[in-house]
């Protein structure tokens, strides 16, 4: 009986950890490179991790930009070019990175109020209804990419 007892005080925390709450979909290491130019739009890099399902990421909104676009660079045929893109899959316990090269954020008219504080909050919109808020670092023209946080989990 005692065995029996032990047995299940043993199994109990993990039949409980099978009852959690599901993954969440995160953003994460999120960063602007402003433009030398003013009049040029600056860009933002991020990595965006799928929870325990996936969705996609429809969009991307600031109060400290007058516009924001998603945008992807590509190679064809040995020439750069970059078009808009709409919508990004986001893979369960996957991960997309926005990263220089690749796919990206176009920003216009980033606020003088943004590049003072050296941040910025960005409103990810997703398929599921989330809207997740996530400040970005704003590394001035030429700057080195900021260095990859280590993953910490959420």
């Amino acid at each position: 009986m005692r065995a029996l007892a032990l047995l299940a005080c043993l199994a109990a925390p993990l039949a409980l950890s099978a009852c959690g709450d599901p993954a969440p979909t995160y953003i994460d290491q999120a960063w602007v490179r402003l433009s030398p130019n003013k009049d040029a739009p600056s860009a933002g890099y991020f990595v965006a991790h799928g929870g325990d399902s996936g969705t996609q990421l429809r969009g991307v909104l600031t109060d400290y930009a007058l516009k924001v676009e998603m945008h992807e660079s590509m190679d064809e045929g040995g020439k750069m070019s970059m078009k808009p893109i709409d919508s990004v899959d986001i893979p369960a316990q996957g991960q997309v990175a926005f990263a220089p090269g690749g796919k990206h954020l176009m920003l216009w008219g980033v606020n003088d109020t943004a590049i003072s504080r050296g941040k910025m909050t960005l409103t990810f919109l997703l398929a599921n209804g989330d809207r997740l808020l996530v400040d970005a670092v704003i590394q001035k023209p030429g700057a080195a990419a900021p260095k990859p946080q280590e993953h910490k989990g959420h």
